[in-house]
């Protein structure tokens, strides 16, 4: 892994190497802004609804229109990312979301009927572009070196878990701060802003015709485009970032559907391990407020892990890691199902550590399997397949969400972050009896991945 200088990149450096590079940060930056508002969304729509509608069925019905419409979304503004500029499809869509948001703040004060509600929200949803997909696309345009898009994966998923912390506190503070459409308005308003100053970048104007690894995006500086761009081919998932949209094979193939398995069965724990958290916060440890802690440590782990993988360097995908990530995952959820089944309260910090241990292992997962989409997806296809995965997450966390608080319900806490960890258990068997299909898939391209 070389920095753009020319001098090997280790590390934690390799992180400024990346935000360097011509167009970077500033489009990495306007990504992370547009996606603030798929953490703050929900949770301002649970706040709204309930406060005006006094109906906690309600405002869960509304939010979970806008989690199907998302989910549903992505593939299609996926496919059209793929088969045009990403600006092209990214102002007229995030122009709509920020609208229908803002319809859906002032009309649920004036007592709109919960029908029209979950329309907006739904209409809302499916108007809300997959910006991760997108960003990723961008992360092969404008890094050519393997190594250095891994760290640019890495920066990412960090973001990513870092907006899941920071959005829900920001909406806490608007709540204070503003009236009961406010927060709602606000997530509509920082949705605007940051969707439309990531479509304004190169990387975003791009046409797919002419994106080439490494390449410089429109308006980046001419020696984006020369450096870095040595060893990069055979390296799978580059090739097909040029290749014509023309290319219509289907996402259909037994080893990108495993990547889409285990990802939906990943997320299944996620859900279950979030509706696990609040009941523990409420039930076990009598205190919503320890409900922060326990999301922090978490996400903290998560996100320190993947900054750690990533800096990490090489060319390595981590197929054969996944199944080993998935399964320490799952042992630790198993760790916290003892933990609060032991007699008496559980202690917090020892509560907290375990949950930071486990979250070690979450982005890291999260990258490989991006990471094996990339290089399993049909030429020309490669976003479209991204969406295709966040769907499957967005998916399975809204069942794993439902299925927790069943499980809570009829057996309690502990028991329902046991089922989390048959999730995971699940998703480690369909990485491992993967490892031959990713390997031969990998075989059949031009060149090695990183098995």
């Amino acid at each position: 892994m070389t920095s753009h200088a020319g001098a090997p990149a280790r590390g934690v450096a390799v992180y400024g190497t990346v935000l360097r590079r011509p167009g970077t940060g500033l489009t990495f930056a306007a990504s992370v802004l547009a996606r603030l508002p798929i953490a703050m969304a929900p949770l301002g729509m649970v706040l709204l609804v309930e406060r005006t509608s006094g109906s906690y069925a309600t405002a869960g019905a509304v939010t979970a229109a806008f989690a199907v419409g998302t989910a549903a979304g992505a593939p299609v503004w996926g496919r059209a990312m793929d088969a045009r500029a990403q600006a092209r499809v990214l102002a007229p869509a995030v122009t709509a979301s920020a609208a229908l948001l803002a319809v859906l703040a002032l009309s649920a004060p004036r007592g709109a009927p919960a029908a029209v509600l979950a329309g907006t929200a739904l209409a809302a949803g499916l108007t809300f572009p997959p910006f991760s997909a997108a960003m990723r696309a961008s992360w092969r345009v404008l890094l050519a070196d393997p190594g250095h898009r891994r760290a640019g994966y890495a920066l990412d998923a960090a973001a990513v878990e870092a907006l899941f912390v920071l959005g829900p506190l920001l909406l806490s503070g608007l709540l204070v701060a503003l009236p009961t459409s406010g927060p709602l308005l606000v997530t509509a308003a920082v949705l605007l802003v940051g969707g439309l100053g990531y479509a304004a970048t190169g990387s975003a104007r791009q046409d797919p015709h002419d994106r080439s690894p490494g390449a410089a995006p429109a308006g980046a500086a001419g020696a984006a485009g020369a450096a870095g761009t040595a060893g990069t081919a055979g390296t799978a998932g580059t090739a097909e970032v040029g290749a014509p949209p023309a290319a219509r094979a289907l996402l259909t193939s037994a080893p990108l559907l495993a990547v889409l398995a285990s990802g939906l069965a990943m997320a299944l724990a996620f859900g279950a391990t979030d509706t696990s958290l609040a009941a523990t916060a409420r039930t076990v440890l009598g205190d919503d407020a320890a409900l922060g802690l326990l999301f922090a440590a978490i996400a903290g782990g998560s996100t320190l892990g993947g900054l750690a993988y990533g800096a990490l360097g090489g060319h390595r995908s981590g197929a054969r890691l996944l199944p080993v990530l998935l399964g320490v995952f799952g042992a630790g959820l198993g760790g916290v199902a003892l933990v609060l089944a032991a007699p008496g309260s559980p202690p917090t910090p020892v509560l907290l550590g375990v949950l930071f241990v486990v979250g070690l292992v979450i982005a890291p997962s999260l990258i490989i399997q991006q990471a094996l989409v990339d290089g399993l997806s049909p030429a020309g296809r490669t976003t479209e397949a991204q969406a295709w995965l966040s769907t499957a997450v967005t998916t399975g966390g809204a069942l794993g969400t439902a299925a927790g608080g069943a499980v809570i319900e009829a057996a309690g806490v502990a028991a329902a972050f046991g089922a989390a960890a048959a999730a995971l258990g699940l998703a480690a068997v369909v990485a491992l009896v993967s490892q031959g299909a990713w390997r031969r898939a990998d075989g059949a391209r031009d060149g090695p991945s990183g098995w």
